[in-house]
């Protein structure tokens, strides 16, 4: 049997979580420009057609690292936004746990976060079906707030859209220089009592 060449690594256990690790360890390194599949089978010192068995293009390549970022970074907030519990204290904390997600990123590895920024602009679609999720996840919750009788709403999808645009502040990451801000937090907390308070069903005790 013939041995590999020296430093050859057998790609048999080549999963599509490596590849997307040395994905995104290459963009880490390199930015975006490098994120092709040729200096990922280079970091993975397995062939481009390794690479191809998982994923067929660069622009898959691409797409898949972004979504799986996109779904990192937003982990917990479909729980939150499906839970129990009142849809006012929900609200609030499906916008915080938004907010301190995408601060830890962009203040942990700033790099990294202009990368994937950049990614999801050039990938357009990804970026509407993220945005159409993060709307629907608020429109949910909203909604539930409605059927408790604690809002008085009549589009919770209207409603959730402007939620997150009047939000922007705290979620759009052309922004991201402002979230070092130390009053930032004070002005999140202060965002979300007004918003509450506006969707709020007038009839309804407070606390009930």
């Amino acid at each position: 049997m013939t041995s590999p060449p020296a430093g050859h690594r057998d790609d048999t256990v080549l999963t599509p979580r490596r590849v997307l690790d040395a994905t995104e360890d290459v963009l880490r390194r390199f930015g975006p420009a490098k994120a092709n599949v040729a200096d990922v089978a280079r970091a993975l010192e397995v062939s481009p057609g390794s690479v191809y068995r998982h994923f067929p293009s660069k622009a898959a390549l691409r797409e898949a690292v972004t979504r799986r970022w996109l779904e990192r970074i937003h982990v917990g907030l479909g729980d939150i936004a499906d839970g129990e519990g009142p849809a006012g204290e929900r609200l609030g904390r499906w916008l915080t746990t938004l907010f301190e997600a995408k601060r830890r990123n962009a203040v942990e590895e700033p790099g990294l976060f202009e990368t994937y920024v950049t990614l999801v602009s050039e990938l357009g679609f990804v970026e509407v079906e993220h945005l159409a999720d993060l709307k629907g996840q608020l429109a949910r919750i909203v909604a539930s707030g409605v059927e408790r009788g604690e809002f008085r709403v009549g589009d919770s999808d209207a409603a959730a859209a402007t939620v997150l645009s009047c939000t922007a502040r705290f979620n759009h990451p052309l922004l991201a220089r402002e979230w070092r801000d130390p009053t930032i937090d004070a002005e999140l907390a202060a965002a979300v009592a007004l918003i509450v308070a506006g969707l709020a069903n007038p009839g309804q005790p407070r606390g009930g």
